[in-house]
Order: C-alpha cells, then structure tokens, then sequence
C-alpha cells in the first residue's frame, strides 16, 4: 500500500479501563499481483482522543513506491517496508474504492493487555524503528501482528487451529490456490521459488496470510477464554472471479506437441527444429534467472531451487549450437531431469502441472540431440 502516513499524537490523557478499542483488520484480494493475498492491519480506538485522530490503523504493508532503484530493490528482497498508522476512514475508503472486503474482530483482552500492544505500536512507528526487510513468507504485514499477540499476552495465550484440516499443506500449495486466476504469475512464482517453500507448515505458519492470521485469532484464548469476537463485515468485496483459460498449460502443452512430432514425423522436422531451439533458450534463460534470484537477492524463498536441475543455463549457448558434439552434455541434461522428477514425487520440490509438458519436450529435446550425435 502506498499512502500518506498520519502519526496520531503522542498519548498524555490518563488511563482508563475502557479506554483502548482494539481490532484485527482482513483485507481481501486485490487485482495486482501484490494485491493477491489480501492484508492485514490493526485498528485502535482510543476514546481519550476526539476526532478522527482517535480511530487509526497500525498498517505493516508501506513501502516508497517512489524509491530510487525501487525496481532492482523489490528484485533483490533489499526493500524496506514500514509500520505507519493511517485515519480508519482514510483506510477504509481506499478498499471501498478498490472493492477489496474488510473483516474486523475485536480483541477481548485486559485493558493493561491493550495498552503493552498500543504502546508497542506507538514506539515500533518512530521513524528510528519502523523500517523492516520484507519478506513474503517470513516477515510481512500478517507476521509482525501474529508475533505481537503471544508476545503481549504471554503464555497463557494460544492461537487457534487455522490449518485446513483436509490435509498437510505446503507454502506452495497455499500460493498456488491464492493465484488460481493468475497462471502467468503462478508459473513465475513456482520457478523461481525454491524447495524450502514445500516443506509442511505448521500452524503458524500459515498465518503468514491475512486470512489464516483472522482464523488463526478468531479461535484463540487467552487462560481457555476466547480473545476476539467473530469477524464483522464492514465492506463487500468484488464477486468471486472463475479462473479463465489456461493459457500457460495450453503452450507448454504445443510446445511438446511440437517437439514430438519434430522427432518422429520427417516432414515435420522443420518445426521440431524452431520448438528446439525455443525450448532449450527459453530454458536456459530461466537458469539465469533462478542463479540471480538464489545467489543473488535475500529472498529466502528462492534458496536451494532444484528447478536449476532442468533449467540448466548452458541451454541457452545450446541453443545456437550445431547437434554434432553435444550428446555427452545432452546424457546429463536427461538424467539431471530425471532426478527432478524424483525430487518431486519424493516431495522435496513439486513441479506444477504446467511445468510437465514443458519438462517433457526437454527430454524429448536431449533425447534426439543425444540419438543424433550417437548414431552418426
């Protein structure tokens, strides 16, 4: 979110028992592709303060879209997010304007409870403290307000189950269900996202998402008695949206078609040969990519990618090669896709559904390189 922080005015009225109101904000989807997971803030009433300045909202989502090198920032996991609090109003009219719902629910704690997090807040958005490292899955707007809670209110506290219950889930099997309308995103994402993200996740982890934080703390106690109210509804969001075609799958899915009937049709070899090449660059274009993303940048997401076993870089200089000579590196190339394989049905990294096809042509790719140069 890019707006104008609004610091409320240091707090110098007496304490009171009902003094603070304190709130867990759910934002829903958006249409951009940060947007995608939703977004969560904290909103405190305080009825000491009159006027608007009394109702804001600890936002955990800033960030200088305005920022010099912002681009290469975001790209290296090196952009600094901020906590600043905005007018409730001001807040809710921008997710009226863009139809994203809201959800609150109002925590059900002791007010000395409420003045340690109302303190906490004040003192994380000075400007010497505000800055953060974002990271998408370990350290983000959902994050910084799970880890306030057990904090604030001891060990007396527990969150709530907010796993699914229908099975073990994955950071990616998360993902990939919030980017069910977003294929080009989806594939990006899961290439360039190593295998540190399928590894199972635990109750709290998956309150790394605005909407599993809301569960999470709609079920939560503090000493065995419920500590928020069931969320309310304040805005309505857009209707649900179908998926739409899939357009990647249908590609990668030619692009085999193409190299198959390449190898086994001659009049056809023309074609095989254009999918080759455009298989085998576009490949090694993606293990450029992966090398910078995993040596590269502090996304901790894209550490120990084993996509770099079939995305192999020397693709793309194959690519413009002839086929004599290249059967060795092509034997390689296969087995080194084989073991993705096997790295995927052992569950070490998944390979999604439209990775398939594409994985397919390059074998069949390194298969005929490799028949080529050992037959002649």
């Amino acid at each position: 979110m890019k707006a104008q922080p609004v610091i409320a005015p240091a707090d110098t009225t007496p304490q009171t028992q009902s003094r603070l109101r304190i709130s867990l904000l759910t934002c829903g989807t958006g249409d951009q592709v940060y947007e995608t997971f939703g977004h969560t803030a904290l909103r405190i009433v305080d009825s000491n303060i009159s006027g608007p300045l009394g109702d804001v909202v600890y936002n955990y989502g800033m960030f200088n879209g305005y920022d010099e090198n912002f681009e290469m920032k975001f790209m290296r996991g090196k952009l600094l997010y901020y906590v600043a609090t905005n007018l409730f109003p001001d807040f809710l009219a921008e997710y009226q304007e863009y139809g994203r719902s809201v959800q609150e629910q109002v925590l059900l704690i002791p007010s000395n409870k409420k003045d340690e997090i109302n303190n906490y807040l004040r003192i994380n958005a000075l400007p010497e403290n505000r800055n953060y490292k974002y990271d998408f899955f370990f350290d983000n707007c959902a994050t910084r307000l799970r880890d306030i809670f057990p904090s604030a209110l001891g060990n007396d506290f527990a969150y709530g189950k907010a796993l699914p219950a229908t099975k073990e889930y994955t950071f990616r099997d998360i993902i990939n269900e919030y980017f069910y309308r977003k294929h080009w995103e989806r594939i990006g994402v899961n290439i360039l996202l190593g295998s540190k993200i399928d590894q199972i996740m635990s109750n709290t982890d998956i309150m790394f998402l605005p909407d599993y934080l809301r569960d999470g703390l709609a079920k939560a106690t503090l000493k065995g008695k419920q500590i928020a109210t069931p969320p309310q509804l304040l805005l309505d969001g857009s209707p649900h949206v179908p998926a739409g075609a899939n357009v990647p799958m249908l590609l990668t899915s030619l692009l085999l078609v193409f190299a198959l009937v390449g190898i086994t049709i001659p009049k056809f070899r023309i074609a095989g040969r254009i999918a080759n090449f455009l298989i085998l660059f576009s490949t090694g274009l993606l293990g450029f990519i992966i090398l910078t993303m995993w040596f590269a940048t502090d996304h901790q997401g894209c550490s120990n990618n084993f996509n770099l076993l079939w995305a192999l870089p020397l693709n793309i200089v194959v690519a413009f090669a002839r086929p004599k000579g290249r059967s060795r590196y092509s034997l390689i190339a296969i087995v080194l896709i084989l073991v993705s394989f096997i790295l995927h049905f052992a569950k070490v990294q998944c390979i999604i559904p439209e990775l398939w096809p594409l994985l397919l042509a390059l074998l069949i790719v390194h298969f005929s390189i490799f028949r080529h140069n050992t037959t002649k």
